[in-house]
């Protein structure tokens, strides 16, 4: 039973629970698949490139199940069946997991790879490309690779704020033809402000909303609710982009809490005691029964 399915009223407390909260379908494709590998494949060492979702509890039941995860640069423990997490890989990792014979699983997100793609049309057709993202977050570093084994220069920037695009003005203006994508867990708002920031100074401007719809979903619902909330509760990991992001958006609604667990309520017992409307939500890579024991927890205030 999906936890939108409980009766999640108290006495004292209105709780409501975000219908998008939990996996999405990406993450839920990911997680099912690689159990069942395992399952069909018992005899063979089964591993995942990086951390397939980031969720602790997730990682520790693949790795009860006999699934090990495996550092990004670590290919040395890699013999044979390897699974590419939902953030994509680069074209040299995939080129060295061909090089060691391993059977290759490739999970990544179709809406990753469809970032992937529009910035190689970008590149290919000769247009600087502008990567709205975080640096070093899996997925951007995936896509920002592909790219460049299409291009023909370095004109490939990642930026995540105002400030940063601003410090690529001049390089931009001396450019006729500018793309831009998004990482597909970052907030609309990034993207609005450099579409009106490039407007004035880009001839040709190429605007791709790559931000996947589950992503988008998940924000509109959880602002829905904060406008009728007290009190808004995000659960999810820290290192999770999505949920972090959907924790700042909510904060500009309303009284906003973060958490990983519910050992982490007691820590706000406060505010949650003066909230009479309270709503959760969680991100992508938030299992059902994290988000079940969050729940529970919160009937006993």
């Amino acid at each position: 039973m999906r936890p939108n399915d409980w009766n999640l009223n108290n006495l004292s407390k209105n709780i409501k629970l975000a219908k998008t909260a939990g996996f999405c379908y990406g993450v839920k494709r990911a997680v099912e698949t690689t159990k069942k590998l395992k399952s069909e494949n018992p005899t063979k060492n089964v591993c995942v490139l990086g951390e397939l979702i980031h969720n602790q509890n997730v990682i520790r039941e693949l790795e009860n199940l006999g699934i090990k995860t495996i550092s990004d640069n670590n290919f040395d423990d890699i013999s044979d069946i390897c699974v590419i997490r939902s953030h994509g890989a680069t074209p040299s990792v995939f080129e060295t997991l061909m090089s060691k014979n391993a059977q290759i699983v490739d999970m990544t997100c179709p809406d990753v790879k469809k970032v992937q793609q529009k910035a190689i049309e970008l590149v290919q057709n000769g247009f600087l490309l502008i990567i709205l993202g975080k640096s070093d977050h899996p997925e951007v570093i995936a896509i920002k690779a592909n790219a460049q084994k299409y291009s023909q220069n370095e004109d490939i920037f990642v930026v995540s704020n105002l400030c940063e695009l601003s410090e690529l003005e001049t390089k931009i203006k001396t450019h006729k033809k500018v793309g831009v994508v998004i990482q597909t867990t970052q907030k609309l708002e990034l993207l609005k402000q450099t579409v009106n920031y490039l407007i004035p100074i880009v001839k040709d401007l190429r605007v791709f909303n790559t931000i996947c719809p589950s992503t988008t979903s998940r924000q509109n619902e959880a602002k829905n609710i904060a406008k009728e909330s007290d009190l808004m509760i995000v659960v999810g990991s820290k290192k999770s982009a999505n949920t972090t992001h959907l924790a700042e958006i909510l904060k500009e609604i309303t009284n906003t809490i973060h958490i990983e667990s519910q050992n982490e309520l007691y820590l706000y017992k406060d505010i949650i005691d003066n909230a009479k409307n309270i709503g959760v939500t969680a991100g992508a890579s938030t299992p059902d029964n994290i988000i079940e024991n969050v729940i529970l927890e919160l009937k006993k205030y």
